[in-house]
């Protein structure tokens, strides 16, 4: 693999998704096309519209670019499941995701590529490697505490998890489906780290968003939603600890309620206190029940 993409024509394939980007898609794809013919590459532009209202679809084909529209707006990671699916039809050798927001410097492409041409498989572009203009307090810390839980479960330092900048080959593309609803990007990394595939980070520049970021429109939501994110990519990867924590901390409650029933045997006696012998009979049944399916689980995962 590595002697082929080093001596050929790389095949290309740029895939931006966009929701309502009428206002940067034309650009962005022009200035990837201005940036890629630079390069020796045999490349296609191909936007997924995940069902704009706008003109992202009619200014994006304008531009050049393949377009592919949902029928209605499905989210990121329906929207990336995409991508990868429509991206394998045109046979590429490397597949590279970038944000429609023009926060993500096209200019930065080939520096991606190169890594590719360099033997890695899946290659991050890092925000926090990098420079950023301009990120939202909660959505900084957010994105540290994605980077963190990856980092421990891979057991590789990565710094960005959540990049919306990567590029990656066929065979990760092809090999590594995505299933997850909310935490796509991390599990391409945690499947690819899984698989023995090279990771590489590059730092990169991140500007300023123009305009109101759809992603986080309540700071407390943001905040809610990375935590139960965090807490499905423990449940996901990591069932083992994660039904683990959760049924030692339930068991070491029945735990100290039977010590307490235990002292009450021997000083006042547990007449009267019934109901709360059979409270604690089922908090540990329950606590030991979740330690065992954490076992199943751990040997039942792909």
């Amino acid at each position: 693999k590595y002697f082929t993409i080093r001596t050929s024509v790389m095949k290309i394939v740029m895939t931006i998704p966009a929701y309502n980007e009428e206002k940067t898609i034309g650009r962005l794809v022009s200035e990837i096309k201005k940036i890629v013919n630079k390069e020796r590459y045999d490349y296609k532009i191909l936007v997924v519209d995940d069902g704009s209202k706008d003109k992202t679809a009619e200014i994006a084909k304008k531009a050049g670019a393949i377009v592919y529209s949902h029928p209605k707006n499905y989210g990121l990671a329906e929207t990336f499941k995409t991508e990868i699916a429509k991206s394998l039809s045109l046979k590429p050798d490397v597949i590279v995701h970038i944000d429609a927001d023009f926060q993500y410097q096209a200019k930065e492409i080939p520096k991606l590529i190169e890594e590719i041409r360099n033997g890695y498989d899946l290659v991050l572009g890092s925000r926090f490697k990098g420079k950023i203009e301009e990120m939202p307090f909660i959505k900084k810390l957010g994105n540290i505490a994605f980077s963190k839980v990856v980092s421990q479960i891979t057991s590789l330092q990565i710094s960005d998890a959540q990049t919306g900048f990567r590029a990656f080959t066929k065979e990760v593309a092809e090999r590594i489906p995505i299933t997850s609803n909310h935490t796509y990007t991390q599990e391409q990394i945690i499947r690819a780290v899984k698989l023995k595939y090279k990771i590489k980070e590059v730092p990169i520049y991140f500007a300023k968003r123009y305009g109101k970021s759809r992603l986080i429109t309540s700071t407390l939501g943001y905040a809610i939603r990375a935590w139960i994110n965090i807490i499905r990519i423990y449940r996901d990867y990591e069932p083992l600890k994660f039904f683990g924590t959760v049924g030692t901390l339930i068991f070491s409650l029945g735990f100290l309620i039977g010590l307490y029933l235990i002292y009450l045997h021997f000083t006042t006696g547990i007449v009267g206190h019934f109901a709360l012998l059979m409270l604690n009979v089922l908090i540990i049944s329950i606590g030991l029940q979740i330690i065992i399916f954490g076992f199943i689980a751990d040997m039942s995962r792909k």
